[in-house]
């Protein structure tokens, strides 16, 4: 990860470096390290929000260390081989892009249902005390 000269430009002028924000950063599969997306992905200006058990994992057996632009020449090689077997990156980031905006749609859909019941009952509750 590296910051492009023109972000290093517009900052000379005022503006906020992009930061990255890693988020559900908790390692789904088993067969992975607990710490996997952690461990990758620490890197001048990015954020990485991280569930407790996460965090308890990392603070076991992580390495604290920059990570994510190391080796950077390995990643090119690595991405450039994929191409070469037909996983294109920008159908899986498109993919993912998706796949998350529906996560995170039912996750606040969820939240808005759970806060509308809790109104009703609370509402009742006020009710029933009048």
């Amino acid at each position: 990860f590296s910051v492009c000269s023109s972000d290093l430009a517009l900052a000379a002028r005022g503006a906020r470096i992009q930061r990255p924000l890693w988020a559900s950063t908790s390692t789904k599969n088993p067969a992975y390290s607990d710490t996997l997306y952690v461990d990758r992905l620490i890197g001048p200006d990015t954020i990485n929000t991280l569930p407790e058990a996460t965090i308890a994992a990392f603070e076991d057996h992580g390495t604290v260390a920059r990570t994510i632009d190391d080796p950077a020449h390995y990643t090119k090689q690595l991405l450039e081989r994929l191409e070469t077997v037909g996983v294109h990156m920008s159908d899986v980031g498109c993919t993912l892009e998706e796949q998350g905006v529906v996560t995170f749609t039912k996750s606040f859909d969820d939240l808005i249902q759970t806060l509308e019941s809790k109104k009703i009952l609370l509402a009742s509750e006020r009710a029933s005390h009048v």
